[in-house]
């Protein structure tokens, strides 16, 4: 990406700024530049950028528009022998900005249509800009699709063909009936609910069949290094869909309506579905940092993923979410007011409405924009202010939309007989208080409109962001109007320090910010003015999609730094082809999460109680059985588990079993004995099991787990929130108490808290392990294979780094490059392969541990390491494992950030590949 000096070397938020910065400044540069160069060459002609307007009915500079689609740049905004090569940008949304007519078999008639999109993509000179969308017309024989793709080809756009069918059930019902009101608080249909169930399902299948055929247009017209920009909710599948096809693909989304709270979306019977799909883009983009919390909240609630500052993350993998709030194209309506007829249209008005103060409204005739309440707050201003009710008029522009649809008509006659009783009430037979217009107004007239308004009332039930506000803002830098402003609008969260924010469902307080307002001094009114007016003109469209582009290339980048920490995936045939040519093998695998069988996998419903009784995977015990009946291999199942969970799922198999990391070991031959270090202090278990239960009464749903030598506090499937703020209120309730002088580590999970003795790792417990692993099979020959997997703690990732030919100097970056180091000369290892004093525990446990190993009934080995593992540690090292630096196979299941060298996904990759492994030796 231009601008991008980072080295690789750092994946801090800091260098991520920077390097944001630096495009930024660049951007810039750039723009002055063409500023500068537009200005000099064509003093006093019509300006270069233009905008399509999201208004119904703004028909107007459509041909400068469609100049700027068929790619004619007007002269002097560009110079194209000193332009660089620019990125492509595929832009798809539902609808392309042109509509098209068909006037024969082979011909068609172009329009532009309105759209808000296009205006701010018309001034980014960064990107060279494709569309892609659905034409708004049926074109199902072939004829006419090749002869529309090639007219619109003219135009930089690529149609995707959408049957009659698929738009009633994708756009008509899914989108609109569905997902546009529930996503602005309306909620799901509730008519027929039997009826409404049916529908919903084929409505979603329509919706999937629609986004996949959108996918299958973008990857034809894909080149490699474009960036893919999605819009709105009726493309929510679509990220997914294009991930599917190229995973390296760079794909950004953005919603321009609200996103619900977490507890409205959770209505939605596809709600997981939709947040999955969404989550395979890159970058995920909303108006505002609202919008963006709720959706991070849905993901961690809903799907139990990890919610971080910068997104949400998932197996590793981070999705950046963001706020990116749009702006209009300020400059072209600070222009059009210069204009001749703008200035005439001022003039009538100013004639027309001369010794009152105009109040302005302008909206779609919508539900969400609170036209109802507007109107009744007005009639209480005016029932309240009777010397005003000559002084003042109010404006309404209401723009007719889904004409067809019973509610909108429904609201359209309540309109019409609230302005029309009030108008009755306090209108004279030479004025009315309010003006009211079912239809939309061109841009030069709204312009004017806007420059002779005193207050701009915006009552939006909820809205997702309301650029009537900016447009309005930027036409009032002579009058310097004041802008009432709702703060359901997304607009309110950049214009609220300079607006008077009201709750439109509080006719009186509106009513009372009328009044405020038309009495405003203009000493107020002038530093509100200037604070939006500079947020409207430095905030403009252009900038947004610069931004939005720039943060969707960088966080690309972020993300191959970041996988650059990453393990590769297990190779299976490595593994396996090293497994095959060994002679003595020690298989160390964990349990939960590793070998069992998932219960909260995507499209499951995770089950609390399933999860709380860990049972083995069923496919896994035919392999199971064949490692074990291997004489080559050694199994060793090393978890967190009590004795009765490990001797319930294993006892079957000739196998050891290590119950609470190592603390307690057997042969499933044999009886249980104790690796634990003598006179270990477990006086501390009582008070912090005090705790426990005390927090486990007061968090719905949490449990705790009481182990001989470890308690466990889990609240995966309590509130995500309630159950953080519980274990920090846990954790300084036991730092500060029980524990202040207790030799213990406190071990926090994702989402548990456990309390054991210090010095309790499964590394720990490894060379205990194997010394009595040593004695009991008698060996001669050392172990020259090793394969670790598990799903493990982080202080517990000392397992990983046991058997490492050379340990890490600088963390798992070191462990993990000496995967690619050839072989080593017995010299060359030595050092690194000793064990150290460290992992073996306190001196009571070497005691109890020789004692266990020179036993007489247990029979004397034949070398040296079975006697003493301690004072002779070194010697142990050489006499067990002979390993060379690719033999060892540690791998973390579920788990990016490890110290182990490769990952698996899940415990069903685990399965598959033991299964593999079973088979390979049979």
């Amino acid at each position: 990406m231009p601008g991008n000096q980072d080295n690789g070397n750092s994946i801090h938020n800091s260098g991520r700024v920077g390097r944001l910065l630096k495009v930024r400044e660049l951007r810039r540069n750039i723009r002055s530049a063409y500023s500068n160069e537009s200005t000099d060459n064509h003093r006093g002609t019509e300006p270069c950028e233009y905008d399509l307007r999201a208004r119904e009915g703004d028909s107007l500079n459509n041909s400068f528009i469609e100049q700027y689609l068929e790619g004619a740049i007007a002269q002097g905004c560009e110079k194209p022998d000193a332009r660089p090569l620019r990125q492509r940008l595929l832009v798809v949304a539902n609808r392309l900005p042109v509509s098209a007519v068909r006037r024969g078999e082979d011909s068609w008639s172009l329009e532009m249509s309105a759209g808000g999109l296009v205006s701010a993509l018309l001034g980014v000179k960064e990107f060279e800009a494709r569309w892609i969308g659905w034409a708004g017309v049926n074109v199902p024989d072939e004829v006419g699709q090749k002869s529309l793709t090639k007219a619109l080809a003219e135009k930089r756009c690529i149609p995707v063909f959408l049957d009659e069918e698929i738009v009633h059930q994708y756009y008509n019902g899914y989108c609109n009936n569905i997902l546009w009101p529930l996503f602005h608080y309306l909620g799901l249909p509730q008519e027929d609910r039997l009826a409404t169930t049916r529908s919903f399902q084929s409505q979603f299948a329509a919706y999937k069949k629609a986004n996949q055929m959108f996918a299958d247009v973008v990857h034809q017209h894909y080149e490699e290094g474009d960036v893919v920009w999605c819009h709105d909710y009726h493309l929510m599948f679509l990220p997914k869909c294009l991930k599917e096809y190229n995973n390296n693909m760079k794909v950004g989304w953005f919603l321009h309506t609200p996103f619900p709270s977490s507890e409205i979306h959770r209505t939605l019977p596809s709600r997981s579905d939709l947040l999955r799909s969404v989550l395979a883009a890159d970058l995920v983009g909303f108006h505002t940092y609202d919008y963006a919390r709720h959706f991070v909240s849905a993901c961690t609630r809903i799907l139990g993923l990890e919610g971080t500052p910068e997104g949400v993350e998932d197996q590793g993998r981070l999705t950046r979410v963001a706020a990116f709030p749009i702006g209009i194209d300020s400059d072209r309506f600070i222009r059009a007011l210069e204009l001749p007829q703008v200035q005439d249209h001022i003039k009538e008005l100013k004639e027309r409405f001369a010794g009152r103060k105009v109040m302005l409204g302008v909206d779609r005739l919508d539900m969400i924009k609170g036209i109802p309440q507007k109107i009744l707050a007005f009639e209480k201003f005016l029932e309240e202010n009777s010397h005003w009710r000559d002084k003042v008029v109010l404006l309404q522009i209401a723009v007719p939309t889904r004409t067809d649809v019973p509610e909108y008509q429904k609201l359209t006659s309540q309109v019409h007989e609230i302005v029309g009783r009030i108008n009755g009430r306090f209108g004279t037979l030479t004025a009315v208080p309010i003006h009211h217009l079912d239809r939309s107004l061109d841009f030069h007239a709204l312009c004017a409109l806007y420059a002779v308004t005193d207050v701009a009332l915006v009552t939006s039930l909820r809205d997702g962001m309301n650029l009537v506000s900016y447009e309005f803002v930027a036409c009032q830098d002579s009058k310097k109007g004041v802008l009432i402003l709702s703060e359901f609008a997304g607009a309110a969260q950049s214009l609220g320090a300079g607006a008077i924010l009201v709750n439109p469902w509080n006719i009186t307080e509106v009513a009372d910010s009328i009044r405020q307002a038309l009495t405003m001094l203009p000493e107020e009114r002038e530093k509100r003015h200037r604070h939006n007016f500079v947020h409207v003109t430095t905030h403009t469209a252009q900038e947004w999609a610069e931004t939005f582009v720039s943060e969707l290339n960088d966080t690309v980048i972020e993300a191959q730094l970041r996988t650059r920490q990453v393990p590769p995936s297990l190779p299976e045939d490595n593994a396996i082809r090293c497994y095959l040519q060994s002679t003595n093998r020690l298989l160390i695998l964990g349990f939960n999460a590793t070998l069992t069988e998932p219960v909260d996998t995507p499209g499951r419903r995770a089950d609390q109680i399933k999860e709380m009784e860990l049972k083995l995977h069923p496919e896994l015990k035919e392999a199971l059985t064949a490692l074990c009946s291997d004489r080559k291999n050694t199994i060793v199942v090393l978890s967190g588990s009590d004795r009765k969970a490990l001797d319930k799922n294993f006892g079957e198999y000739d196998m050891w079993l290590a119950a609470e990391h190592g603390m307690f070991l057997r042969l499933t031959k044999g009886d249980w004995m104790t690796a634990m270090p003598e006179h270990l202090n477990m006086e501390w278990v009582d008070s912090v099991k005090h705790v426990f239960e005390y927090f486990t009464e007061r968090t719905p749903r949490s449990h705790f787990e009481l182990r001989e030598t470890l308690l466990v506090w889990n609240y995966k499937y309590a509130d995500v929130e309630f159950g953080r703020l519980q274990a920090r209120d846990m954790l300084q309730h036991l730092w500060t108490g029980p524990i202040s002088n207790a030799s213990v580590d406190v071990v926090q999970g994702s989402r548990s808290v456990e309390v054991r003795s210090v010095g309790v790792t499964k590394g720990a417990a490894i060379d205990r392990i194997l010394g009595e692993i040593v004695h009991s099979k008698s060996m001669t020959t050392p172990i020259d294979y090793v394969l670790c997997i598990g799903h493990f703690l982080g202080k517990d990732e000392d397992v990983y780094t046991f058997f490492e030919p050379e340990l890490p100097s600088d963390g798992l970056v070191a462990a993990r490059t000496k995967q690619n180091d050839g072989p080593k000369l017995p010299n060359e290892r030595r050092p690194p392969m000793k064990l150290p004093a460290s992992r073996s525990g306190p001196k009571s446990s070497q005691v109890k541990a020789q004692r266990a190993l020179t036993n007489p009934e247990k029979g004397t080995p034949n070398h040296s390491c079975g006697n003493s593992r301690r004072p002779s540690a070194e010697k142990t090292s050489w006499n067990v494992l002979d390993l060379k630096g690719d033999n060892y196979f540690s791998c973390a299941v579920g788990r990016t950030r490890t110290n182990a060298r490769y990952l698996l996904g899940s415990s069903d990759d685990v399965v598959s590949f033991l299964r593999r492994l079973a088979n390979a030796s049979t």
